[in-house]
């Protein structure tokens, strides 16, 4: 018969093999999360291009796309760098995808390039206005944003104009859904579109608006400035309001993963993260402009400019 201070040990030490057996498999799950982490620099990726990149679009960590001057539209496979064959050299400012087998371009003279999972191929957009900037919610539900308040539709077989109702030149475009998406101008104008009809959602801002993202409906970034200041706007599903970014550098690239990774991009190499409550801004190895970002999880983001030449920095995250 055992003693009760020996029944009392035993009861202890299947209490810890208990513990262990449920702590010890949550460690490992939560070890595998963050191991692809692996520092907190941002670091120049080798591309090979001469030309400034604009742009950059990714289907997953492993698979994505850049455009940029010259026609530029580069693609990266998980191991290395490959330039496109392109139709033609006209500059390209946006870059948008459904799949890595379903890729658009857009730029300079009105110029949209597919691509198809083999082929880079140059579409009829029925314009020569220099399209800015290109987004949609399927490969038949595509829009693209331009000079004179141009948008185009692609649903599927060809693109068609929409009427705006703004004159002022496009640049950003981005939506939750086929019948919730925002376009704004350089000038600071918003415009929404229901799925039926474009309408003006918000006057000039006092600074122009370049880019924008958002998570859902509800939580909408936009980025821009006046002169070399930077601004950020914020979208909560009823107004807009200013974020405090503090004092940064005009800004050209917003993109996220989520309401709390989000990061912005501008001039003199500035890099901003928000966390889902403050703005920091972050090392970055350069002072050259940068145009565009991308992200695919707080370990896996991407920024893109340059100055003469053209280049790409890869994040992989805090460890």
């Amino acid at each position: 018969m055992r003693g009760a201070g020996e029944i009392t040990g035993l009861h202890k030490k299947k209490h810890a093999i208990l513990v262990l057996r449920i702590l010890v498999p949550a460690i490992c799950v939560f070890s595998m999360m963050f191991a692809g982490c692996g520092g907190s620099d941002w670091t120049e990726m080798i591309t090979g291009t001469e030309y400034l990149i604009v742009d950059v679009w990714g289907d997953s960590s492993s698979d994505f796309f850049t455009a940029g001057h010259g026609g530029t539209v580069m693609h990266y496979d998980g191991s290395e760098w490959s330039q496109m064959d392109s139709p033609g050299h006209l500059r390209l400012t946006g870059i948008w995808g459904s799949s890595s087998s379903d890729v658009f371009a857009v730029g300079e003279e009105g110029t949209i390039l597919h691509y198809d999972g083999s082929t880079l191929t140059p579409m009829d957009s029925g314009t020569t206005v220099f399209l800015n900037a290109v987004w949609g919610s399927s490969s038949s539900d595509v829009f693209t944003v331009g000079e004179g308040g141009t948008i185009l539709h692609y649903d599927g077989a060809e693109w068609a104009a929409m009427d705006s109702g703004s004159r002022r030149d496009m640049y950003g475009v981005w939506g939750a859904s086929s019948s919730d998406v925002f376009a704004l101008s350089r000038s600071g104008t918003m415009l929404h579109y229901d799925g039926d009809t474009w309408t003006l959602m918000s006057k000039c801002w006092g600074y122009s608006l370049y880019e924008i993202w958002g998570s859902s409906s509800s939580d909408i970034f936009a980025v821009g400035g006046l002169g070399s200041e930077g601004a950020i706007v914020h979208y909560d599903g009823s107004e807009w309001s200013r974020m405090d970014s503090g004092k940064v550098w005009y800004l050209r690239g917003v993109y996220g993963s989520s309401s709390s990774n989000v990061f912005a991009v501008g001039l003199d190499g500035t890099i901003l993260h928000y966390d889902g409550d403050t703005w920091t801004r972050m090392s970055s190895p350069t002072k050259s402009p940068l145009c565009g970002v991308w992200a695919a999880s707080p370990c896996d983001a991407l920024a893109v400019g340059g100055g003469r030449d053209g280049f790409v920095l890869q994040y992989a995250g805090e460890s």
